[in-house]
């Protein structure tokens, strides 16, 4: 995988409760493969992550969400967890932020509650998509064909189910980021 996503660079956008291992692995995948990745958040300083069942680490934020835009970034990903993306998705600065990937057709990857904040930035309607199966009723009412697999992809959308999906999801994910921006 070493050296497909150099010159990279992508945007890992969260809020505290994020899901550990939805951040951490996926962003060593994408810098094992070249990536140059930033921890977005509207905060600076730490934001805190969710480790399963209890508060996990702290990570350090590279860019605070107001002093980013989307066309600065090659890539998106989005880490679940439940009360991050219920967070962003009540954030303008954040639903914008995705939206501007989506109307540039710029790659995203999202795993597990990571959906909830594309359903608020529109990027759903007519896409094939997978998440954790709760937020099922919200991507359909919101136009997405929901299917219960380890990692879908379509035209750049990658999304999976929960952490045990990773590294589907980190393959597609790197595949889709190489591939940069596709046309829908």
């Amino acid at each position: 995988m070493s050296g497909k996503l150099t010159g990279k660079k992508i945007a890992i956008l969260v809020e505290k409760g994020f899901e550990q291992v939805e951040l951490e692995k996926p962003k060593t995948a994408l810098e094992e493969a070249g990536a140059e990745t930033h921890i977005i958040s509207p905060k600076s300083g730490k934001v805190k992550a969710w480790d399963m069942t209890d508060w996990g680490k702290e990570f350090d934020v590279d860019k605070k969400l107001e002093d980013v835009v989307a066309a600065d970034y090659d890539g998106l990903l989005l880490p679940g967890g439940v009360m991050n993306p219920d967070y962003l998705r009540a954030n303008e600065q954040a639903v914008a932020f995705v939206r501007a990937f989506n109307e540039s057709s710029k790659p995203i990857a999202a795993i597990c509650h990571g959906p909830w904040t594309l359903i608020e930035a529109d990027a759903v309607k007519g896409r094939q998509m997978t998440s954790w199966p709760s937020l099922r009723t919200d991507l359909t009412n919101a136009g997405a064909n929901w299917v219960n697999e380890e990692v879908v992809t379509d035209k750049g959308l990658v999304t999976s189910r929960k952490p045990e999906d990773i590294p589907a999801f980190n393959k597609k994910m790197i595949e889709e980021f190489a591939e940069g921006v596709h046309n829908r």
